[in-house]
């Protein structure tokens, strides 16, 4: 179907930004797990937990009410849509920045930097600026102009990288080789700060590169429309909260649920570096986003509805194919992936292929979110992931204080699990699209199978494994090619 052959080339396109910039920070781990002590990692990965949530409670869900309203069958007007939507996070970013920034000094003491309110302060001002930035992206989205918002987000992505390996590798070199070089700005102490350094200089960079977008489109504020894009998004901004704390409530909770102070930074620095290798299911999961959200909202605007549902259903069945198959290739060759981080962080790796398939489980998850923002009832969505973060509350404070780490991922499984199944029973019975649900639990059935085959039949040499396993992966995708040449099955139309 070409609507879905455009909404997987547009993935491909957002994947330059989100898969290979995701992966050139990833590339970063290896820099800060060897520069770094792990108790230090662990401040980085607990002020990057709280970096998350508020930056989903700064965008409060008007990204996808500018998408719902844009494309409005009441509002006609989608550029009034458009900067009504940046006026308010405008407003709402700048308020944030001038708290934050006078509070700094406490929220520093309160998260084990209080040397350093700095580091505070310095990611304020880049989650104030990135949660204004995302609506000119969400712009370049709607106009379906993929390339330049892929464009940028590599700049943004880009500079990120060259000024931590400015900071954290070439100013100590030069400090310790050309004394005076860099003496007159750089300081060893600043530490771990560097990285907030960069994060910051990096957003403001690309603020001032979205300026074309920013004033794209004459401004206009609907005071009307404002409302009715608030009552719309806040349940997105309940779901966005509770998702979002779902993915980073362990890594909050982790240090407040372990005694020893100094033991829980330490653990949190080897559970967040090996959660980093995890990440490439995150990377393919969030490319799809950008692009899945457009895509069903405009489908939703065909005439024929036989014809949405069935390109739903097409997208899901190649999401879950193209998530196991990134599955097994992380898993298959996690013997040379885990050299990213250092050997002292190897206690940790039993977490990747736990956090690996809840991160699965939750790309399904959003996959199925499709017929409440199609319905306008997105309340359900508040629902299922307020019942996914009592599922993670409940995990990590019952076992985090016993196993520790590992209690975080498979909370995190738990959680993704019961949302997944959560939204498609009641999506079945409100808005049913008719997934093929023998076909995708099939795919499930072989790669966890291929997956216990390559643990039994491990050798130890990495050599004989690795090609093993590239048998494996090929005996995946012999299965996909045969089921999906098949003439599929009739689908009930919904």
């Amino acid at each position: 179907m070409a609507s879905v052959k455009s909404l997987f080339k547009d993935t491909a396109i957002y994947g330059v930004s989100s898969i290979v910039g995701r992966f050139l920070n990833w590339c970063l781990v290896p820099m800060y797990t060897y520069c770094f002590a792990a108790a230090e990692y662990g401040i980085v990965t607990n002020i990057y937990a709280y970096v998350a949530l508020a930056l989903i409670i700064l965008t409060y869900g008007m990204e996808t009410g500018f998408f719902r309203f844009a494309n409005h069958e009441r509002w006609k007007n989608p550029s009034q849509v458009y900067t009504t939507t940046l006026l308010s996070l405008g407003a709402s970013s700048v308020l944030f920045i001038i708290a934050a920034c006078a509070l700094s000094p406490s929220i520093a003491r309160a998260l084990d930097c209080g040397d350093h309110p700095s580091f505070i302060w310095m990611m304020a001002v880049a989650v104030g600026v990135d949660a204004y930035t995302s609506i000119p992206f969400a712009y370049l989205r709607y106009k379906k102009r993929p390339v330049r918002f892929a464009t940028l987000k590599l700049a943004n992505i880009g500079l990120n990288i060259g000024l931590n390996l400015f900071f954290i590798l070439l100013c100590p070199w030069l400090a310790e080789n050309c004394p005076g070089t860099v003496d007159w700005f750089y300081n060893p102490s600043f530490g771990i700060g560097y990285i907030f350094l960069a994060n910051l200089i990096s957003s403001l960079v690309v603020l001032l590169l979205l300026v074309p977008e920013l004033t794209a489109e004459p401004y206009s504020f609907s005071g009307k429309l404002w409302r009715e894009m608030i009552r719309y998004s806040f349940p997105i901004l309940v779901i966005g909260i509770a998702g979002i704390m779902n993915q980073t409530i362990d890594k909050i909770l982790y240090p407040l649920l372990v005694t020893d102070r100094a033991a829980a930074m330490e653990g949190l620095g080897i559970y967040g570096a090996n959660y980093k290798i995890a990440i490439v299911m995150v990377m393919f999961t969030q490319a799809f986003r950008f692009a899945f959200e457009p895509f069903i909202f405009a489908q939703n605007r065909e005439a024929d509805k036989r014809e949405s549902n069935a390109s739903y259903r097409r997208a899901m069945d190649w999401f879950v194919i193209a998530g196991l198959f990134i599955f097994l290739g992380v898993m298959f060759y996690l013997p040379v992936l885990k050299y990213f981080i250092s050997p002292a962080y190897f206690s940790g790796l039993r977490v990747v292929p736990v956090i690996m398939m809840a991160e699965l489980f939750f790309g399904v998850f959003y996959n199925l979110s499709l017929w409440y923002k199609l319905t306008d009832k997105t309340i359900w969505g508040t629902w299922f992931s307020l019942f996914g973060l009592a599922v993670t509350l409940a995990l990590n404070i019952l076992f985090v204080p016993r196993y520790g780490y590992m209690a975080c991922a498979w909370a995190a499984l738990a959680c993704y699990g019961s949302m997944m199944l959560a939204s498609y029973f009641v999506g079945q019975v409100k808005h049913p699209v008719g997934y093929d649900i023998p076909r995708i639990l099939g795919y499930f059935a072989v790669a966890m199978a291929l997956y216990w085959v390559s643990v039994v039949s491990a050798t130890g040499n990495n050599f004989v494994d690795f090609a093993a396993r590239a048998a494996l992966l090929l005996v995946y995708g012999a299965v996909v090619w045969r089921a999906e040449l098949r003439p599929r099955r009739k689908l009930p139309a919904a």
